[in-house]
């Protein structure tokens, strides 16, 4: 497998980061925090769910610009 360059390699980089964010906030188990009380709360649960949602939609949006695909190409 070749080392990616350039913009690629920023890329590659970049999925690399969002990968472990999603895994950090599936890792938080905020569905869990919810059967607690509001004031044993270190997080609130569903910022957790916003930020993941959120890594995963920037992710798939690097996945698409990694395979060379633009916006453009999928218009029709």
């Amino acid at each position: 497998m070749s080392a990616p360059s350039g913009e690629n390699a920023f890329l590659h980089e970049l999925r690399i980061e969002v990968e472990a964010e999603v895994t950090l906030a599936e890792s938080s188990h905020p569905e869990e925090v919810v059967s607690l009380s509001v004031t044993e709360w270190l997080f609130d649960p569903t910022d957790v769910e916003r930020e993941e949602i959120g890594l995963r939609g920037l992710l798939d949006a690097v996945e698409v610009l990694e395979n060379g695909s633009r916006p453009a190409d999928h218009a029709k």
